[in-house]
């Protein structure tokens, strides 16, 4: 039997679910953080041995995949495993007794999620630069790119983890779009293969961290920047709402 929705508001919701996740994430997940943060690191140190001779589009666009790679990790990645165990271990159930919306839900573990990669956004953005000679003046673009790639990655990452009915489906999901963000963020675009540089322009995965290499160079295109955060929140609101379809599917199976 169906359970009303009523009662507490969807802020008051999210907030609630995103305190109880954050927590259980600062718990258990902590050593994966510092794992996804370690992991960007490492990789800008190698390509900065590589390719420190590079052009500047280029070496803004390592540091921005780089940076954007761990809310990848995070919010898609880790996410998608941890509401695959949930569903599997019957956690939604409780969820579905309450009297609030499943968007709400949804929007609480993804929020908790997204803002857990904060503190490695930081560190490997201040590292990058620093190591790749870039200019910091436009660095405040990585707080609008932040939200609206946490967005992207989040609700990918709860339609990766509420879709599928298997949790090891979920996981190989969330592994593979974590592949598919560093794939596609950590190589500029100029030296992909022809034939995947129109495949690349087309997914909005990349969205994001095109908008912050822009705004790493000494020539920011503004227009552009405007542009794919807005085309990575419009891509980030949709993939929320099939998550949120997803959980209630979920509830209902």
């Amino acid at each position: 039997m169906a359970v009303a929705r009523t009662g507490p508001g969807a802020p008051a919701t999210i907030a609630a679910v995103h305190t109880a996740q954050l927590g259980r994430a600062r718990a258990g997940g902590g050593a994966v953080v510092l794992v996804a943060t370690v992991q960007s690191l490492a990789i800008l140190v190698l390509l900065h041995g590589i390719g420190r001779t590079a052009g500047e589009g280029s070496r803004a666009a390592v540091v921005s995949g780089a940076v954007l790679s761990v809310v990848a990790f995070i919010a898609w990645n880790l996410l998608a495993q941890r509401l695959a165990a949930v569903r599997a271990g019957g956690g939604l159930d409780y969820f579905g007794t309450l009297p609030v919306r499943p968007a709400a839900v949804v929007l609480g573990f993804c929020s908790c999620y997204a803002t857990f990669a904060v503190p490695g956004i930081v560190l490997t953005a201040a590292a990058g630069t620093a190591l790749f000679s870039l200019p910091a003046t436009h660095l405040w673009v990585l707080v609008p790119a932040a939200l609206t790639s946490g967005l992207t990655y989040s609700g990918l990452g709860a339609l990766s983890g509420l879709g599928p009915s298997r949790p090891e489906t979920a996981a190989i999901t969330g592994q593979l779009g974590l592949t598919a963000v560093i794939f596609f963020g950590l190589i500029p675009p100029d030296s992909l293969p022809d034939g995947l540089a129109p495949f690349r322009a087309a997914v909005p995965l990349a969205y994001d961290i095109d908008a912050l290499a822009s705004a790493l160079t000494a020539d920011p295109d503004w227009t552009g920047i405007a542009l794919r955060l807005a085309g990575s929140a419009a891509f980030g609101a949709c993939c929320l709402a099939l998550a949120a379809r997803a959980y209630r599917n979920a509830l209902d199976s």
